[in-house]
This record gives structure tokens, sequence and C-alpha cells, in this order.
């Protein structure tokens, strides 16, 4: 079942809590959380109390995506303020297993972002251990980006090494997803669709949803 991830980056964050009780009652799938460092990303976001704060108002799962130099100085941080998966980038993990397997442990699912030009070999020897890849489909640190059509065939080639592996590893993409290219993406072999402008600017936000929900399971990969 394809499944949609509001990022609250497009949200108002001056009445965050009433955005995020909006997405529940939208019906998303997940709240996808984008933590940026100014570092890894040119972007500063928020920090783990504020994801505290708004853990209270709804159900579900928060997506927290640590876009940052220093990840796993904040998983635990994270994971107390109330993240359901935690995700994090190939790029600044010279040990990528380890990190994996320490927030395995910790109880909470695990994923992997690569950016655009990160090959898809880096996830060879952990794909097995981790439940989702993320890729982005813009080069990360703001919203409102265009999709990068290149993207695709990443997310194709990477369908293919799951189904080869015979393992059972979801597919994120995240990075100018919209009514117009979702079933494209789609049918490339994506399952998880982070979207924030095409939801956050919609009159309707739960009409938004169930569409892009609708397009995205037309044509199963």
């Amino acid at each position: 079942m394809k499944k949609i991830a509001p990022s609250i980056l497009s949200s108002d964050f001056s009445k965050l809590g009433e955005e995020v009780s909006s997405l529940d009652k939208a019906g998303a799938d997940f709240i996808h959380i984008d933590i940026m460092d100014g570092h890894f990303v040119p972007n500063l976001t928020i920090g783990p109390p504020i994801v505290r704060a708004i853990r209270h108002i709804t159900d579900v799962p928060f997506d927290v995506h640590l876009m940052m130099d220093n990840p796993m100085d904040f998983v635990d941080e994270f994971i107390k303020a109330g993240a359901d998966s935690i995700t994090v980038h190939a790029e600044v993990l010279p040990h990528l297993h380890r990190a994996v397997m320490y927030i395995k442990e910790k109880g909470v699912n695990v994923g992997v972002a690569l950016n655009p030009s990160t090959p898809i070999d880096v996830l060879d020897y952990v794909l097995d251990e981790i439940d989702m890849v993320l890729i982005m489909t813009v080069n990360p640190g703001f919203g409102g980006q265009d999709f990068i059509p290149s993207m695709l065939d990443k997310i194709t080639l990477l369908k293919d090494m799951i189904i080869s592996k015979d393992t059972d590893v979801h597919i994120q993409v995240d990075g100018g997803i919209s009514l117009e290219n979702i079933h494209t993406v789609s049918s490339a072999g994506a399952d998880i669709f982070v979207a924030g402008s095409a939801i956050f600017s919609a009159s309707d936000r739960r009409n938004m949803i169930n569409k892009m929900r609708e397009k995205a399971s037309i044509c199963e990969y």
C-alpha cells in the first residue's frame, strides 16, 4: 500500500500544533520531520524539544529525517522525544552498519537516506538490516524544489536491488513530489511519498492526500 508522509517543513511554524493536528485529521500515514543542522544542509530547522512538544497532539507515526553531520549524537534524544523512525544519511557515516544496528536496538524503524549524487551501492551491506531507503529527489536543504528526473532511474535500480536480495525494504522519496508526478514516481518503485508544498498549499488537505495516495496506487511495481 502506498503511503503519504506530509513534511512539516512546509508548515506554518507559528501554529505548528494546529498544522500537525490538521495532518492527523487529513489522514496522513506519517508525519515527516526534517532536522537540519546548517552544516550538512544549508538550513536550520528544529530540535528534540519541538518534536517532544507536538508528540502529544497525534498518534500518527513521526518519521524523523536527520539531515546532519553528526546524527548519532542526537538519535537518543529524538527517540525520547517521540520519533517512531529515524533516517540517517549514508554520506556522513563512515560506520553505517554500526549506526544502523544502534538505531535498530533502540526499538524504532531505521532508514538510510541517499542524496541525488550518492550511488545505491553504499547500501550493499546494510540493506538486509534496514526498514527503508530514502531517495532524495532534490538536493536537500529547502522545500519547494523541482523533482530531479534522473532520480526515476535510481528508484528503479534500488527496487530491482531490493527484489534481487528478497528483502522487505520500503522506498521513500522526498523532494518535488506532486499530484502531477506521483504516479510516475510510484511506477518507478517508490512506496512512501514525502510531500510538503503540494499538501500545505492545498485548500483541502484531506482531499489532496487521498488523491495523491490514489494516483500512487494505480500502478503497483
